[in-house]
């Protein structure tokens, strides 16, 4: 039981050879025996992978071995007793993930970035290290949050990521003076949030580093209530990193 490795890691990274790179990552995950999506785009590579430990890991390793520019990735890991995917894609897109705000270039330049355990450490506290009021934002679609979201996170009851700017753009007075930390699934969305946020004015603002799935990783889930929606079979996984179909079954 559980012995399928699934990973999600995402880097942006300038890549305008995507195109070139689609044929060449398509043959050597199936040869390698993994399912899973794999979208390119000229901003970097976003990943969600799923088979044996051996090929997962071998298959990063590789990637990171022969392409200096895939170093960096940092893949989480979570396992399940089944495969979650289908077939394996590898898909080559105008964004990796689409915000429609083309300043946004995270590879020039990341926003801040906070770890779990002192997002952990400022919920307990109820502020951060300069005694700042600190919010978590959602920056996942309203269904996402429906299934689990940190306790007292803002929602902005957004459909799809292009309806970022324009919920921040309504709602940014209300950030003034609060150390806001950005948070989604793996952490994608929340780092483009952050930046935009910081080009907009907002002084003290903070991505989740690893998003949602990391904070289960390396904490106790304490301050999170409800499980994580995650696009794939799996559909929810609990603080545990654990699936519970029953309960998306409940809430579907």
């Amino acid at each position: 039981m559980n012995n399928v490795l699934n990973i999600s890691s995402y880097l942006f990274v300038p890549l305008p050879d995507a195109q070139e790179l689609q044929p060449w990552l398509q043959e050597r995950a199936v040869a390698m025996g993994l399912k899973g999506t794999i979208l390119l785009a000229e901003e970097g590579i976003n990943l969600f992978l799923a088979g044996p430990a051996e090929a997962v890991r071998g298959f990063i390793a590789a990637l990171k071995a022969e392409d200096e520019r895939f170093a960096p990735l940092e893949p989480k890991e979570s396992w399940s007793d089944s495969q979650p995917f289908r077939k394996m894609l590898v898909k080559v897109k105008r964004e990796i993930i689409r915000m429609d705000h083309p300043a946004i270039r995270p590879a020039g330049g990341r926003a801040p970035a906070v770890d779990p355990q002192t997002l952990h450490r400022w919920l307990e506290a109820g502020h951060d290290d300069e005694g700042r009021p600190v919010v978590t934002l959602d920056t996942r679609n309203a269904f996402e949050v429906d299934h689990g979201t940190f306790e007292g996170a803002i929602d902005w009851r957004i459909d799809k990521f292009t309806q970022f700017p324009p919920a921040l753009r309504e709602h940014k007075a209300e950030l003034a003076g609060k150390t806001v930390v950005s948070f989604c699934t793996g952490g994608i969305r929340c780092e483009k949030a952050a930046i935009l946020m910081r080009e907009e004015g907002l002084e003290h603002v903070y991505q989740l580093e690893g998003g949602i799935l990391k904070y289960f990783e390396l904490t106790d889930g304490a301050h999170y209530q409800g499980g994580c929606f995650v696009f794939d079979e799996r559909r929810v996984l609990e603080a545990d990193l654990s699936p519970n179909p029953a309960k998306d079954a409940m809430n579907s």
